[in-house]
């Protein structure tokens, strides 16, 4: 935590700065959630910094350690053609394209080269989200995201 209040962000967006461009964040901790101005942001190393409009101390900055960023879902960018958010992704039904069921979506992350859903049915899995290798065919309508992927593997 720096002198002036300054503190450290873990950031899912791409590239993570991006992060520090929403003029607001909606913080939450421990429950209870807070709507905050985002004063500025960079990166410093392999850091995000975030200073936030009224934490102007390392004590109030440590009352945010832990705390999950939010930002409000009308602020974020249209997704281009075959492009998704994970919060769209988290739940919908995984079938093979001969219709067996694998699951659902339980989370995403990201290996650096490729996007790797979990999804959690009779077993875990880890599938890689690539399109036209592995993923078939996702309908956001429907809810169900189509593999090329055998139940056995």
């Amino acid at each position: 935590m720096g002198i002036k209040g300054w503190i450290k962000v873990h950031s899912y967006t791409h590239p993570r700065e991006n992060i520090t461009e929403f003029k607001h964040w909606i913080l939450s901790l421990d429950g209870v959630e807070r709507l905050i101005e985002v004063h500025s942001g960079r990166q410093q190393g392999r850091t995000i910094v975030a200073k936030l409009c009224g934490i102007d101390d390392p004590d109030e900055a440590m009352t945010l350690i832990g705390a999950k960023i939010f930002v409000y879902r009308e602020n974020l960018p249209a997704c281009s053609p075959g492009e998704y958010y994970w919060a769209d992704l988290e739940g919908l039904v995984v079938r093979t394209n001969k219709n067996e069921l694998l699951g659902h979506v339980e989370y995403l992350f990201s290996t650096g080269e490729h996007d790797v859903m979990v999804v959690v049915g009779e077993e875990e899995r880890m599938i890689p989200f690539v399109r036209e290798r592995v993923i078939c065919d996702v309908d956001l309508e429907l809810g169900v995201i189509i593999v090329d992927w055998d139940p056995a593997y």
